[in-house]
C-alpha cells in the first residue's frame, strides 16, 4: 500500500496559523513555531476576554445606576431592593441605559420604588 506524504494537510495547516499571526510582533508572525504559540496564547486570552467582558459591563451598569439611584435619593441596594418588592423586571443594562439617557423616567422609576 502506498504511503499518504502528510504535505498538503501540513501546508494548509501552516497557512491558516500563520494567516491568524498577521500583524503579531517581529518573529511572531514570521516563524512558524513562534505563531503558533502565540496564536494558542491569543486565543486562550480571548477566551477568557469574552467572560471578563460580561463581568466588566455589569459592574459598570451597576455603577451607573448606583450613581443615578443616589442622585435620587436612594443606595443602589435599596433601589434593587424596590424593584423587586413593586415587581419590576428591568435587567441591569436597561436601567443603566435609562440612568444615563433618560434620567426623568428613572426618576419616575424611584418614586414608584420609594412608594413600594
Amino acid at each position: 500500500m502506498a504511503r499518504i506524504k502528510a504535505a498538503v494537510n501540513a501546508h494548509k495547516k501552516r497557512r491558516k496559523i500563520m494567516k491568524a499571526a498577521k500583524g503579531y510582533f517581529g518573529s511572531k508572525s514570521k516563524q512558524y513555531r513562534a505563531a503558533k504559540e502565540q496564536v494558542m496564547r491569543s486565543l486562550r486570552y480571548a477566551y477568557i476576554g469574552r467572560k471578563l467582558r460580561k463581568r466588566d459591563f455589569r459592574q459598570l451598569w451597576i455603577a451607573r445606576i448606583n450613581a443615578a439611584a443616589r442622585l435620587n435619593g436612594l443606595s443602589y441596594s435599596r433601589f434593587m431592593n424596590g424593584l423587586k418588592k413593586a415587581n419590576i423586571d428591568l435587567n441591569r443594562k436597561v436601567l443603566a441605559d435609562m440612568a444615563v439617557n433618560d434620567p426623568a423616567a428613572f426618576a419616575k422609576l424611584v418614586e414608584t420604588v420609594k412608594n413600594a
